[in-house]
């Protein structure tokens, strides 16, 4: 068990400033993960979803030349999906998308020491059902790490999505969540109060993002904050995916990954945990100071 599995959406993300296309990058939040992860120098799988376009096989390439591994199978969508991003005057990014979400049979994987999930492949039919009894079947041998990354326009039924995001936060050994999915989840409670009831719930960790304030996390040990690092800000896309690939990597390195270091991940010391989300932080601010979701790699991240 020295691999990650990733499960999630991939698509091509159409961005658009004032009115103007600017550019297609490949993107999706889980395969923003599997990416960065692999170009940290991890050993990825990464089950998707996508056709065999012309914007399909440039997903492929882009996740193989990241050193990540495609699943067999992934490749059967009718066609890949897309995503358009908006920007606003502050790079903030509004989403409109085109896509479906779907995994038929048992993934060709060995058991991960981590397996990821969320967005849109935690909560779309009809494949987030199918998504959860992986993270169901994988929990035996792997964290289990999860972002919601809650995305509005594709929701018609509220109670739903959030019935399947307390399921998943309960299996969750981490979890990762930005203040905005916050307030859309649950507007009558502060992020705090969200944060340290998921935590009691079942995660070691909870961590919560708030763009330019930081960020915050709760353990059984307690709570850290940490500030934001100063950086231009170009565009914030693929700033939480960023997050999460540092929340990993940061625990893989002190050993704190697979089911058999649970306890151990339990046990997480609120200044080690502080570390961690500086380190996640980082990842996040190298990827906001470029255009599109760029992941670094090892000797780019160092360079920062």
């Amino acid at each position: 068990m020295t691999r990650a599995l990733v499960i999630g959406e991939a698509l091509i993300d159409v961005v658009e400033r004032d009115g103007v296309v600017t550019g297609e990058h490949v993107g999706g939040s889980p395969l923003n993960v599997a990416v960065g992860l692999g170009r940290l120098d991890r050993d990825v799988d990464f089950l998707t979803h996508v056709g065999t376009d012309d914007r399909g096989r440039r997903i492929a390439d882009y996740v193989e030349a990241s050193g990540v591994r495609l699943v067999p199978g992934t490749t059967d969508a009718e066609r890949t999906p897309t995503a358009r991003a908006r920007l606003d005057a502050a790079g903030g990014a509004t989403y409109e998308f085109d896509l479906e979400w779907q995994l038929s049979g048992t993934p060709e994987v060995a058991p991960p020491l981590v397996a990821h999930t969320g967005s849109i492949a935690a909560f779309l039919d009809p494949g987030a059902l199918a998504t959860a009894a992986l993270v169901d079947a994988y929990r035996a041998s792997a964290t289990i790490t999860y972002d919601p990354n809650v995305r509005p326009a594709l929701i018609t039924d509220r109670d739903q999505v959030i019935g399947r995001i307390d399921r998943l936060v309960e299996r969750a050994d981490v979890v990762k969540v930005s203040d905005e999915d916050l307030h859309w989840i649950d507007p009558s409670r502060t992020p705090e109060e969200i944060a340290a009831a998921w935590q009691a719930a079942g995660p070691a960790i909870v961590a919560v993002t708030m763009g330019g304030d930081g960020s915050f996390a709760v353990c059984a040990a307690g709570s850290v904050r940490v500030e934001a690092p100063e950086v231009e800000v170009v565009d914030t896309v693929g700033a939480g995916d960023a997050f999460m690939t540092g929340l990993i990597d940061a625990l893989w390195s002190l050993d704190l990954l697979g089911a058999a270091r649970r306890a151990d991940l339990a046990a997480i010391a609120t200044s080690t945990l502080a570390d961690v989300l500086g380190a996640a932080a980082d990842v996040s601010a190298y990827v906001v100071a470029r255009a599109g979701a760029e992941l670094p790699d090892r000797a780019a991240l160092r360079r920062r």
